[in-house]
């Protein structure tokens, strides 16, 4: 991370995220953190490390993206194309069959959870107008510098930010989708305008799939006989089950063990889980291919 020089204006350098510092940006930060879940294909095949050739994609200014990157590669085009898709007045009044083109592959395989998909962007887009004036500026206006109260504002007004589950008779609150979008506009505007949080340290890790893949091959994570057979497998984990609450809750552990040892050796004061994950998470796609143990297969709205 020293290295890389990594810091909140290392987000700015990814190719698709916006350059600009304005509204327009928050609300295209929103979006995308709204449709934040469940890349992965079922194409791939359990014996191999590759994609599988037709697995969802989405070819941009001559890169063709999968993952992630996809569905950022998605909302830039059709922006591109004249498509208001960040305007939540549109999103609220578009017709289901305008809004699955905004997804079209460039593959044979179409996107996952398409039809949850357009269901969040309509019913943002309502609330947006409703309560917000159409923009995700004033629900950030309304946190007063928060990222906890943003927190609470998200889980109040769009249920599919509840990352919040049962284990061993607990609430767990993982709120994998809802941190990361505080983390995105925090790093998009360096952590003053709409991305200043005087709270911003309480943000934890983004527990998803491919930042617990990542811990495990760096010696952070171990996973039982059992569990790391499955996943081997590609056999699918249930949302809400034990094993998927014991990864993603021990990889936020594992996050914040490496934060608070970074913090005591280097005595780095600006350190914190956001930056941590999002240098994981690159790290992880970087060497993807080097990965012995495969991502664990949920699939949810969750991330």
């Amino acid at each position: 991370m020293q290295e890389r020089e990594y810091s909140t204006k290392t987000w700015n350098q990814h190719v698709l995220n916006p350059k600009q510092l304005n509204q327009h940006t928050v609300d295209w930060i929103f979006l995308v953190d709204l449709l934040n879940f469940s890349f992965w294909s079922d194409l791939d095949h359990a014996d191999k490390a590759t994609p599988h050739p037709d697995r969802y994609a989405i070819t941009y200014q001559g890169v063709a993206y999968t993952g992630y990157w996809s569905l950022c590669a998605a909302i830039n085009r059709a922006l591109d194309h004249g498509i208001p898709v960040t305007t939540f007045k549109y999103l609220a009044e578009a017709n289901e069959s305008e809004l699955a083109l905004i997804f079209k592959s460039d593959t044979k395989e179409e996107i996952p959870m398409l039809k949850e998909r357009i269901e969040l962007m309509k019913h943002a887009g309502k609330v947006m107008c409703q309560y917000f004036d159409g923009s995700f500026i004033h629900c950030i206006e309304k946190a007063n510098r928060s990222a906890q109260a943003l927190i609470d504002l998200l889980l109040e007004y769009f249920p599919s930010f509840r990352d919040i589950h049962e284990f061993k008779g607990r609430k767990v609150y993982i709120l994998k989708r809802a941190q990361i979008l505080i983390a995105d506009i925090w790093a998009c505007f360096d952590g003053s305008m709409y991305g200043e949080f005087y709270d911003i340290d309480t943000i934890t890790m983004f527990a998803d799939y491919r930042v617990p893949q990542a811990l495990y091959h760096l010696g952070l994570l171990e996973y039982n006989t059992e569990l790391k057979t499955k996943l081997i497998k590609r056999e699918k984990v249930l949302s809400g089950s034990q094993e998927e609450i014991e990864i993603r809750g021990n990889s936020i552990w594992a996050v914040e063990l490496v934060r608070q040892k970074i913090q005591e050796q280097y005595h780095n004061k600006t350190i914190n889980a956001i930056l941590i994950d999002f240098y994981i998470w690159d790290l992880a796609k970087e060497i993807q291919n080097q990965l012995t143990v495969p991502t664990h297969h949920t699939r949810s709205c969750f991330y």
